[in-house]
């Protein structure tokens, strides 16, 4: 393949926009993740039967069922129940919703780990419950996920791709479109850098804190 700047030079301006939506749909999906999912894992963890079990249910179901389907149904279906919402702003949804649900498994499982001794501990203070949780487990429980959470911030931005399908066009989808028109490959190949320029200084992060978690635990 011939390696064609005049084409990378008509392909940027595309690229920029492509990349701002992809990092868009990352971080806010991401926010979403995080805070719906520590919602997801508080509830499954609540004294009441009948806050426990639909929670458990609905976090399954989403679970279980393919990205790809999940953000069809809010962008197509959703709508005629209620107001749309854009395409970008449904790619977000899609992907937090979807991901909030690993990252409840990630808190339950940081939770499950912080010591009997400190709920006793916390009892016998006769703190309530919304400060043993605020104050004494979720902090030392995030302290552990903070990686684990870190590996579906990079998960999360490798399926950003699929919100192109519903009209978001992140940075793939710029890229195809651009491609389709000018039957030239270059902007695949910038594509991929980009994803790997973002993704690995990221990556490193995560072992970065990983290591310094385990040094100070």
């Amino acid at each position: 393949m011939n390696w064609d700047w005049d084409v990378v030079s008509d392909f940027m301006p595309v690229f920029w926009d492509g990349l701002a939506v992809t990092l868009q749909a990352l971080v806010l999906g991401s926010l979403i993740a995080f805070g719906l999912g520590l919602v997801w894992a508080m509830a499954q963890r609540a004294p009441f039967a009948w806050v426990r079990w639909p929670v458990t249910a609905l976090t399954e179901f989403i679970r279980n069922t393919p990205l790809l389907v999940q953000l069809f149904f809010l962008y197509y279906v959703v709508p005629e129940w209620g107001p749309s919402m854009s395409a970008l702003t449904t790619g977000i949804i899609g992907l937090g919703l979807h991901y909030s649900t690993y990252t409840a498994e990630v808190y339950r499982a940081g939770i499950g780990g912080v010591p009997v001794g400190q709920w006793e501990a916390a009892t016998a203070l006769s703190l309530p419950r919304s400060r043993t949780w605020l104050a004494v487990i979720l902090p030392q429980a995030i302290r552990r996920v903070v990686p684990a959470l870190g590996n579906y911030v990079i998960a999360m931005l490798k399926d950003s791709p699929m919100i192109a399908v519903i009209g978001a066009m992140e940075m793939l989808g710029e890229a195809e479109n651009f491609s389709n028109t000018t039957f030239t490959t270059e902007a695949y190949t910038i594509v991929g850098i980009a994803f790997l320029v973002i993704a690995y200084p990221a990556s490193l992060l995560i072992r970065v804190l990983e290591r310094r978690l385990a040094l100070t635990s």
